[in-house]
């Protein structure tokens, strides 16, 4: 049985009417009336009643007709699918998430559903070496990453976004709270608490690197085991400070906790899409696009 040999048939048992039916498939009437033949030899029944006036389905044709456009309607739903998988715009994309997004990555999500309303997004958060592993070997197709790649990941590369800026989080009631901007040498007198490198290397070295820039090693403060716990800490008026991404900070209300901009130089870090060298597929192109939505900027003192 041929899908062709089914769509002849609905075809005929729609018109009643081999020459009408053979018009609207765009084929000689003897190709149709062959393939039915065909149809009903497999079948070892008659489909249709036939006689030079007249031509009308049998009871066998009237049972198979809510099959055959069963399978008819189940190949054009297949085709449907194949197409979108082509452009990108059907199936699921695993993507490797960083944290620090805040309301950036639901304006990206919602303009990534209305360009492909059949392409689902499945968010992976893992740490940076296990996100570039899972990409590398095909479980991610792409993934988020801030700083350089690892220069062991040759198979991958990254496409450049955008820089997320960092603030500077202190106690809400510390005087430098207060400031519009801050340098960051004014931090020099308190503690500073940060993640351990190995859970975020690319954060840890640009804080610490950008301390000794401006002119002072840091109060080392404890080490943060999450984010909340620092933020925790900070609120409850011991003097440290950290720092945030402002992505996260536009989101945070937190009364006893103060985020407060750099001034010049700016605390930023690259982010990109790490994925695996050759074509991107359409999928990653729409992404891509989607990637360009902007991000608003974070108010003096916004807390």
């Amino acid at each position: 049985m041929e899908l062709r040999q089914l769509r002849y048939f609905v075809t005929v048992a729609e018109e009643l009417h081999f020459g009408r039916a053979a018009e609207r498939l765009l084929i000689g009437q003897p190709a149709v009336s062959q393939q039915i033949r065909r149809l009903e030899r497999e079948l070892k029944v008659e489909l249709f009643d036939r006689n030079p006036r007249t031509v009308r389905l049998t009871p066998a044709g009237q049972a198979f007709l809510p099959a055959a456009r069963s399978v008819l309607t189940a190949e054009d739903a297949a085709r449907a699918v194949a197409a979108g998988l082509a452009t990108g715009r059907t199936g699921v994309l695993s993507l490797g998430t960083i944290t620090g997004l805040g309301e950036r990555l639901d304006r990206i999500l919602d303009t990534f559903e209305s360009q492909a309303p059949g392409l689902r997004v499945e968010l992976v958060s893992a740490p940076v070496r296990e996100r570039l592993a899972r990409l590398a070997d095909g479980r991610l197709d792409a993934a988020f990453v801030r700083g350089a790649l690892p220069e062991h990941s040759p198979e991958l590369t990254h496409l450049p976004l955008w820089q997320d800026a960092l603030v500077a989080a202190v106690p809400a009631r510390h005087p430098l709270a207060e400031r519009p901007a801050l340098d960051l040498a004014e931090l020099a007198a308190l503690p500073l608490r940060l993640t351990e490198r190995r859970n975020n290397p690319a954060l840890v070295d640009l804080v610490l690197d950008s301390c000794h820039a401006a002119g002072f090693e840091p109060i080392p403060g404890p080490v943060s085991q999450t984010l909340q716990d620092t933020l925790a800490a900070i609120g409850s008026g011991t003097p440290m400070w950290t720092v945030v991404y402002g992505g996260n900070a536009r989101i945070m209300r937190i009364p006893r906790v103060a985020f407060v901009p750099f001034a010049d130089p700016a605390l930023a870090l690259p982010t990109a899409l790490a994925v695996r060298r050759g074509p991107l597929s359409p999928a990653l192109e729409l992404l891509l696009t989607a990637l360009g939505t902007p991000e608003p900027a974070l108010a003096s003192g916004d807390q």
